[in-house]
């Protein structure tokens, strides 16, 4: 079968991914190897590409937002049916047994698992008749994050919330917000991702510099960028709340106790998710609808499409399609 593996990682435009054959996999024990359609390319696949990630062994194959459908089952494996479409996402596994998935928290556990990192494969979801596999892919991590992200920011009902950076998450997470009936402002340097904004319907789209048109109740910094920590929490109310999406953030640079905490302003992270923030975020992304814009690539074009989100080219959520 053919992958994409980190062969050495750098600069994606020096090409550190390579178009790679590997055996055909056999699923073990409560296993199900599933026949690829469609694959998102996620922002973390370009941080482990680029080295900000450090990939867990070498030759990692990328990708974790995978939708297929099944078609064999090892010993054991009887969840999903032979033929039944489903999609893999960014949490592989958990141990199940430390003090954080005995509390319910279970992106917390102290011996995870990642697909596309650890190795490939994971945890899987049905999928929602609403959406293709093209348009189903980009909710398995991009979908989920964002939603953990929304609610991580305490956004209160009926407030105001700010989205910097608008890509394939914050797209997504933007017409959650904006179904549960939130005043919604996105900051971005892309000219496409502003139009798409307005498109969607958020109240602004501005520089991801600028301030925006009030005061923000809630914000979401997907933007891997910490330059912008500072001039987020500045445009925080008082009690607002930030909160950081990405697994990998630049340095963020001193904050100022009187001008950016001060008054009760919150700064948090985001790590990974559980299984219940998928399955609440697909069946609230097939009650909405949410609307999935995409960037198609064919399979032999995923390091076109990890450049592309590199550089800002991408609007919306790139995907692979495997034909």
């Amino acid at each position: 079968m053919r992958a994409w593996a980190v062969t050495q990682p750098g600069p994606i435009d020096t090409g550190p991914v390579e178009l790679v054959e590997r055996p055909v996999p056999t699923p073990g024990e409560l296993e199900v190897r599933v026949r690829v359609s469609a694959c998102g390319v996620c922002r973390t696949d370009l941080h482990l590409a680029e080295g900000d990630l450090v990939p867990k062994h070498a030759g990692v194959v990328l990708g974790h937002e995978v939708v297929g459908v099944v078609d064999e089952r090892g010993p054991g494996a009887e969840r999903f049916r032979i033929g039944e479409r489903i999609g893999i996402p960014w949490l592989r596994h958990t141990d199940g047994v430390c003090r954080f998935c005995r509390r319910g928290d279970e992106n917390l556990c102290v011996a995870p698992g990642f697909t596309g990192w650890d190795a490939d494969g994971g945890y899987a979801y049905r999928l929602p008749d609403a959406f293709d596999d093209e348009h189903a892919a980009p909710l398995l991590c991009a979908g989920i994050i964002g939603y953990r992200a929304l609610r991580r920011s305490l956004l209160p009902p009926g407030g105001r919330l700010g989205i910097y950076g608008f890509g394939g998450s914050a797209h997504i997470t933007a017409q959650v917000a904006l179904h549960e009936g939130v005043t919604v402002h996105v900051l971005t340097r892309g000219e496409e991702a502003r139009r798409l904004a307005l498109e969607l319907g958020c109240a602004s789209a501005g520089d991801a510099y600028d301030a925006p048109p009030e005061p923000l109740d809630s914000a979401v910094l997907f933007a891997p960028v910490g330059d912008l920590v500072p001039v987020v929490m500045r445009a925080l109310d008082r009690g607002g709340t930030l909160s950081v999406a990405g697994i990998h953030l630049t340095d963020i640079p001193r904050l100022r106790y009187t001008d950016e905490l001060f008054e009760e302003r919150q700064l948090r992270s985001v790590t990974a998710n559980t299984r219940r923030d998928g399955e609440e975020l697909l069946a609230l992304a097939a009650a909405i609808p949410i609307r999935t814009t995409t960037t198609p690539y064919p399979l032999d074009q995923a390091s076109t499409a990890l450049a592309d989100l590199a550089h800002g080219r991408v609007t919306g959520a790139a995907v692979l399609r495997v034909e």
